[in-house]
């Protein structure tokens, strides 16, 4: 497989975190997916597509536990 975006053929199953917001939180969804380790280029399954899917709608119903893992912080102006 070559990536779509670099040509790079140096694609690999990793662990990533997706990134999902709602309203200002930020929920981290852990995938397997392949990566191009030139350019950064994620591919999706539909093993990962469910789980993300899944994670978002559950979070939208208020059915999801979560742990809190940090903080954003901002300052004031």
């Amino acid at each position: 497989m070559k990536c779509v975006i670099c040509k790079s053929s140096d694609i690999h199953l990793k662990m990533v975190d997706e990134e999902m917001k709602s309203g200002t939180d930020i929920l981290l969804v852990p995938v397997e997916v392949l990566v191009c380790n030139h350019c950064g280029e994620r591919y999706y399954d539909r093993k990962a597509m469910r789980k993300i899917e899944d994670a978002r709608s559950r979070m939208k119903q208020k059915d999801l536990k979560v742990e809190e893992v940090g903080k954003v912080l901002r300052p004031l102006s």
